[in-house]
């Protein structure tokens, strides 16, 4: 275990070698689950002001859902999280030639937004629970990524490297410094 600020540090970060391949998994963490993801409340105007530009991304079921429930739900413990379609894909799944792709990051990828998706799915696997005196950063480890893994382990990229924009993104440059650090000792 590691700590970073307060922050506290899953081995897997520095351990596991991780490294998605889409190709292979058709972007299946999209689809599989019991909720969609995470969302920080920060993030909910955020995706309120971004949805008409992300809305032409979208499949119509996802569209559906989002127009009458809102641009975020609640999970099973209240926290809020990304809407489904039929309790199984994320409102923002879009399949493009088999693969199953982010209608935010396709919008940020043209340039129609500055927003490129939530923050927990830009740092999946890592997922991060807040205790209020501390937060738990934990690699979730999940057979749908098993493929990631292994092209992870022939590239030689550890999930902290992995994760490196995602990471800054979340919790600063100074914060990814110090756990490369302790990563590397």
């Amino acid at each position: 275990m590691m700590i970073v600020d307060d922050c506290i540090i899953s081995d897997n970060l520095a351990d596991v070698c991780f490294c998605c391949d889409i190709a292979e998994c058709k972007g299946a963490c999209c689809v599989e689950g019991d909720c969609g993801a995470p969302l920080e409340k920060s993030e909910i105007p955020v995706l309120e002001r971004v949805y008409p530009e992300v809305k032409p991304y979208m499949n119509q079921e996802g569209i559906a859902v989002v127009e009458r429930d809102g641009v975020s739900s609640l999970d099973v413990d209240k926290l809020p999280c990304t809407p489904l379609v039929n309790n199984c894909e994320c409102a923002y799944a879009v399949v493009k030639n088999g693969v199953t792709m982010c209608a935010f990051e396709m919008a940020w990828r043209d340039g129609k937004t500055d927003f490129r998706k939530p923050v927990s799915c830009h740092l999946y696997p890592v997922r991060i629970e807040d205790f209020g005196e501390f937060k738990a950063v934990n690699y979730h480890e999940w057979d749908i990524c098993r493929c990631a893994v292994t092209k992870g382990r022939q590239e030689g990229v550890p999930l902290y490297r992995y994760l490196k924009e995602p990471l800054i993104r979340r919790f600063g440059q100074e914060w990814y410094d110090e756990l490369v650090e302790q990563c590397e000792k």
